[in-house]
């Protein structure tokens, strides 16, 4: 029961297929070239190293955010399409669930970080407890020092992984005490952790609609708020 992963949530454009204990293939690349010129052509390529037709897909899932609006569009769009199409499963991932999905190291506090502009990040917590991945704190946007502040006050070594962890990577030196910076194959977006996680959710009976499944924005686009100020709207 082979299926098909995406994240698109950042920079980074990641295609997998896997089954339920093997990762088939994946494809990881972090390019200046845009998820609407990469995507598709890695779905494609994807398919056929693995040798895996379009008809034998079982599922669909996607990484749903927080994240960069346009990417996350991007993948939610083509994985609805496919979904829709083939008339299979879609199950959306939250983004800073996969990653930390991605990293299963118990005793240690999980803590993937998003960038959200402006000195700001996303970021949930995690840790891994009896073989199950468990959140802590659920996604924020919060200022980047604040965040790493709270972090060194943990009791536990905190693994700090995501964008914002290579833009920071300095700050998180300079802060050291129990923060520790991933390594650069755990720091990034996996699709191969988004389909380890969706395949959880949908041999768990998940289905998320194709017509309502939204992106996990957490906040509103900057678009929307420059709209407003212009206009004379409310907050």
């Amino acid at each position: 029961m082979p299926i098909l992963a995406i994240d698109t949530a950042t920079l980074v454009s990641s295609v997998a297929l896997a089954t339920e204990d093997t990762l088939l293939a994946e494809i990881t690349l972090q390019t200046k070239k845009t998820h609407s010129e990469l995507l598709m052509p890695h779905i494609a390529k994807l398919l056929d190293m693995a040798q895996v037709a379009k008809t034998d897909l079982k599922g669909v899932a996607v990484s749903i955010g927080p994240g960069s609006f346009t990417g996350l569009r991007i993948g939610l769009s083509t994985a609805k399409t496919l979904a829709y199409a083939l008339q299979i499963p879609l199950a959306g991932v939250p983004t800073l669930a996969a990653m930390a999905y991605g990293c299963p190291v118990p005793g240690v506090i999980l803590a993937p970080m998003l960038d959200a502009q402006k000195g700001n990040v996303y970021q949930a917590l995690f840790e891994w407890h009896q073989g199950e991945l468990k959140e802590i704190q659920p996604a924020v946007v919060t200022e980047v020092t604040a965040a790493l502040e709270s972090l060194s006050q943990q009791e536990r070594p905190v693994l700090v992984m995501g964008e914002s962890a290579v833009m920071y990577c300095d700050k998180i030196k300079q802060i050291g005490k129990n923060l520790i910076l991933a390594a650069p194959h755990v720091v990034i977006q996996r699709a191969s952790s988004v389909a380890g996680l969706g395949y959880k959710l949908i041999k768990q009976g998940v289905r998320h609609d194709v017509m309502g499944l939204e992106p996990l924005y957490i906040r509103r686009s900057e678009a929307e708020v420059l709209w407003e100020c212009r206009h004379g709207v409310a907050k």
